[in-house]
């Protein structure tokens, strides 16, 4: 499959943008979603991971190097600055999503995703033998959670009906954790494939449950080619000739997961689809936006694309024994040169790409098809270990995942 080049998706991107930032300018955000509202994991957290846990609570991201690129300080996100919701609020021309439990007036919408986030409850875990140690606040919570939170916002039937009608809802990236912690137990590839249909129903519940509550237009992402992520590499290495991807040095078989967890969802989301016509349902293509740096990450200003950017002087520059942001852990002189920040999580400039991508064509169908009228622009943009078990401190990595 060829990739579109690097000017294609700047170009795409900016063609799509060349609309919201005028229409926000008239009229006080984006003329396409009055607010969004957001859902999953570390990968969308804005703070809701480390204000659900007590202030001594020893999580690597209340400290710098965290939020170093681009807020100067720690900000709650698990990056060296913005995370993927951000560059989404800013493409609409709306401000950052804030945390849900930060509580605020949530105006132009909120953030409900936390760091560790399943998309399956904890029962299930434990109902398979598998004592869940990371986040509670899995994507049922965080649905509770919107539902307490829409009355607040809407007086009225008319007022829910307008804010449901007119936000954009982002249901995921998740599930990722749900997977994450099964693979660093050694679980089977078959105990991995068996997990993705109950993964995929608990996605589609949570966008039914949006729908029937008045929703009109989702964004569902795929998860990414984790594979490549180098917490993975450097727990699984293998001298096999076979098992790395010659053109990008992922191992395949991690990434191959992937790709079958994100085929069972563009199936299940053409499935509602055709359930709810009248309703937009866009699958975000982290894994081929992103998936696109990995095979010519020079092209995209990426000299180093495998190794973290603050962790430890490992194989990959990550050791879960020394975690970013813990003493003995060193940071890179310019994360915009790496793909991963601290060995699970992206640099910003890594997000800025992948959003740049699914404003620019990455995704089905394509956004600018749903924001007709209106446009959208793109500003400026840890815990791994050399443990010969292959295990992982779990509540150390908690929000981690």
């Amino acid at each position: 499959m060829a990739f579109p080049s690097r000017e294609a998706l700047l170009v795409a991107g900016l063609a799509v943008a060349v609309l919201a930032a005028a229409a926000a300018a008239e009229g006080g955000g984006s003329v396409c979603f009055r607010r969004v509202f957001g859902f999953g994991d570390s990968l969308m957290d804005t703070g809701n991971f480390l204000l659900s846990v007590p202030d001594d609570f020893p999580d690597p991201a209340r400290n710098l190097p965290y939020g170093q690129t681009f807020f100067g300080r720690p900000s709650g996100r698990y990056s060296d600055g913005r995370n993927l919701l951000d560059f989404f609020a800013e493409a609409f021309g709306l401000p950052f999503v804030p945390p849900y439990l930060g509580g605020g007036d949530f105006k132009y919408g909120a953030n409900f995703a936390v760091g560790g986030a399943t998309a399956l409850n904890g029962s299930f875990f434990r109902e398979r033998g598998v004592e869940p140690t990371w986040t509670p606040h899995s994507l049922d919570e965080q649905m509770q959670w919107f539902k307490k939170l829409l009355p607040s916002i809407a007086s009225s039937e008319t007022d829910r009906s307008d804010i449901m009608s007119n936000s954009l809802f982002f249901v995921g990236e998740v599930g990722g954790n749900d997977y994450n912690h099964l693979i660093v137990r050694g679980k089977s590839l078959d105990e991995l494939h068996e997990l993705v249909p109950n993964v995929v129903g608990a996605i589609s519940s949570a966008i039914m449950e949006l729908i029937s509550l008045g929703a009109k237009k989702l964004v569902v992402p795929g998860n990414f080619p984790i594979g490549c992520v180098p917490l993975y590499l450097s727990i699984f290495p293998s001298q096999k000739g076979d098992y790395y991807d010659e053109q990008t040095g992922c191992i395949k078989w991690l990434n191959e997961f992937s790709e079958y967890h994100n085929k069972m969802l563009k199936d299940e989301l053409e499935k509602l689809r055709n359930l709810y016509p009248d309703v937009t349902i866009i699958y975000a293509d982290y894994y081929g936006a992103s998936l696109n740096i990995f095979q010519a990450p020079l092209q995209f200003g990426f000299t180093v694309p495998l190794n973290a950017c603050c962790g430890s002087d490992a194989p990959y520059n990550c050791s879960p024994s020394i975690l970013c942001g813990r003493p003995g852990s060193t940071v890179c002189s310019d994360p915009s040169k790496y793909i991963s920040w601290d060995g699970l999580h992206f640099t910003e400039a890594s997000y800025k790409v992948v959003i740049q991508g699914v404003l620019g064509g990455y995704a089905i169908p394509p956004l600018s098809e749903t924001c007709k009228g209106g446009e959208f622009k793109v500003s400026q943009l840890h815990q791994c270990t050399d443990n010969p078990t292959n295990t992982v401190t779990y509540d150390a990595l908690s929000s981690f995942i």
